[in-house]
């Protein structure tokens, strides 16, 4: 089921999100559901606060050639365990701040570690654009959002612009 995507500024994407203590049939629905949130918006990326759900779990899939076999990951309680000390600068944009784009540097590639949708450890190092998709996910898990390493005036106007488009949708 799609569900509605949170659009900043609001309260939740800035919350810390709990541990998920343990896999239940609701959790994996939620996972697939967020799946198909992703998919459908389209995105390569989705955390659980973007759906008001404040639990660590993630969902991603970066294949973007046309003839690429998907990748969906789930990713329940992802951490990164180690960062290189090289680094990469990723033009980003976010679900819940439609249209706004901006440079972040990030480490260029990380090691995470999770649990998959199946209740198994996971651990895998991850490069490129997997390596920003999965960090910025989890900064969301943190109640961090991309626009937080920008400059404060660019920060603000787009802020601004979000608040603006929100009350426009609201008038519908």
């Amino acid at each position: 089921m799609k569900r509605p995507i949170l659009i900043h500024p609001d309260p939740r994407l800035k919350k810390v999100c709990a541990p998920v203590p343990d896999l239940s049939d609701a959790l994996r629905t939620l996972a697939d559901d967020m799946l198909e949130t992703m998919y459908a918006a389209p995105g390569i990326g989705l955390a659980a606060p973007q759906i008001g759900i404040l639990d660590r779990l993630i969902v991603l899939d970066c294949v973007k050639e046309e003839d690429g076999a998907a990748r969906p990951l789930v990713m329940f309680n992802p951490e990164v365990i180690s960062a290189s000390d090289d680094i990469n600068v990723y033009e980003e944009g976010c679900l819940s701040i439609p249209e706004q784009y901006a440079e972040v540097t990030r480490p260029k590639e990380v090691e995470v570690t999770w649990m998959d949708r199946n209740g198994n450890a996971q651990r895998e190092t991850f490069a490129g654009l997997w390596a920003t998709c999965v960090q910025h996910e989890i900064d969301h898990l943190n109640g961090k959002l991309f626009i937080d390493y920008l400059k404060p005036l660019k920060r603000q106007m787009i802020t601004r612009k979000m608040q603006k488009m929100k009350r426009e949708r609201a008038r519908g």
